[in-house]
């Protein structure tokens, strides 16, 4: 039997040959954002996914790659590699290398080394690792398992809204992605880190704050699905029955953020760079309508789950080096129990002064923390059943066309049945896969 020291550390590790890792390898990554890959042959991007250094491109024939970002010969970056089409020497489409020449496809096969005699053959046999890219959603999206068993592109509703209907942005967070994402299904702080949401944002996202700060601790419900897990956290309504905000969690890192009224709805996806660092994909989505400008401005101006970003980097402009811009003036007059503002930069603050990596001995659960054991215990047992030879849950696009929901019941309303028709994702934004 698993010792407690193994299930942290399976829970901590992401690399190749981990067994979260290769669970985590068997789906699509969102890696970067499309506008980060110029049109047209586009200049190597850096991205660093589950601690594989690559560098992302697309190609003079329009394909995308993500390849490790080392040249085979002496190591040095493709970043600074020269992307040549048809018109160069060699008439082929790939990356040069700046510093001996050598060039590579999307395929991460070597096809040219202009620094060895022409009759060498040593280039069939230099092979660079590489992965297949696709853009869809606004996201280029890698997959980095075995090829044989790559499965269907994502059907997320925010994947596949037309694009002014969707918001998306990311940034660095230094912690492990479980840590993190574990803030996105935790809906008991809501009542106390986001309370201030009024303050900073009047209605904002939430309609109803009174609901969430009336009732500060909810009862939660775990209900395990096909594709991850379905949680309602119930609190008491003022006016009798119960409020209802019911979260999704789908495997391995998307989490929906639940909405009232007509507004956008919040999703996450919590991406591992390596062990103590995460990208954080924010979006904000409506599936019926354009985003409105008020939408937008909330979105760009880092007031709700975005944040607003240092120029031309991933890295928030509140950050641990500037304690998140933190106000004690509004801590001090019981404005807000934070002193920051952002929703999405109040949670970054809390997880990263958890320290990089979590260490469950060190915690303290109690009911409250009910759905963050099950998607370490699911996460634990899908990796073990990967690694065993299973399928991994979560892959079939039709069981990902789900939202997020809230409902005021009555006390005897199953709250399952009762929210099931607002927990479904639209079907008409679906193209039937072939």
């Amino acid at each position: 039997m698993a010792s407690f020291l193994d299930e942290t550390e399976l829970l901590n590790r992401t690399g190749p040959g981990t067994e979260l890792g290769e669970l985590l390898r068997r789906f699509w990554v969102p890696a970067l954002r499309a506008d980060e890959l110029t049109l047209g042959w586009s200049a190597p991007v850096r991205v660093q996914l589950m601690g594989e250094p690559l560098v992302c491109f697309r190609d003079a024939e329009g394909r995308i790659a993500f390849l490790q970002e080392f040249c085979a010969h002496r190591r040095a970056s493709l970043f600074f590699a020269r992307n040549e089409g048809e018109a160069s020497p060699d008439g082929q489409a790939g990356l040069r290398c700046a510093y001996h020449g050598w060039k590579y496809d999307v395929d991460g096969r070597c096809i040219d080394m202009p620094n060895e005699p022409p009759q060498s053959r040593f280039k069939e046999h230099v092979q660079l690792t590489s992965y297949p890219g696709v853009e869809r959603g606004g996201i280029i999206w890698a997959y980095m398992g075995p090829a044989d068993l790559m499965p269907a592109l994502p059907d997320l509703e925010w994947a596949v809204v037309p694009a002014d209907q969707r918001y998306v942005s990311k940034r660095l967070e230094n912690t492990c992605f479980t840590q993190a994402m574990e803030g996105g299904i935790d809906s008991s702080h809501v009542s106390f880190l986001h309370a201030d949401i009024s303050y900073w944002f009047g209605s904002g996202p939430l309609a109803a704050p009174k609901l969430l700060t009336g009732d500060t601790a909810p009862r939660f419900f775990i209900e395990p699905t096909d594709y991850g897990l379905l949680i309602g956290a119930r609190r008491n309504a003022p006016d009798g029955g119960y409020y209802w905000r019911i979260t999704q969690w789908l495997m391995p890192w998307y989490t929906f953020i639940p909405r009232d009224g007509d507004g956008a709805i919040g999703a996450h996806a919590w991406v591992p760079i390596d062990d103590t660092h995460c990208m954080v994909w924010s979006i904000s989505y409506h599936p019926d309508r354009p985003l409105n400008a008020r939408e937008v401005e909330f979105c760009t101006n880092g007031l709700g789950i975005h944040a607003v970003c240092l120029q031309g980097t991933n890295i928030p402009l509140q950050n641990e080096s500037n304690d998140y811009l933190i106000d004690r003036r509004l801590q001090a007059h019981m404005i807000s129990i934070s002193g920051i503002s952002g929703i999405g930069t109040q949670d970054s603050a809390m997880q990263e002064s958890m320290g990089p990596e979590f260490d469950p001995s060190r915690e303290r659960l109690g009911s409250s923390d009910a759905a963050i054991v099950a998607s370490r215990t699911r996460l634990i047992a899908e990796a073990r059943a990967q690694a065993a030879g299973g399928t991994p849950s979560g892959l079939d696009p039709a069981v990902q066309r789900v939202r997020s929901t809230t409902a005021i019941l009555t006390e005897d309303a199953s709250w399952v049945e009762a929210t099931a028709e607002s927990r479904r994702a639209v079907s008409h934004h679906y193209v039937e896969l072939p």
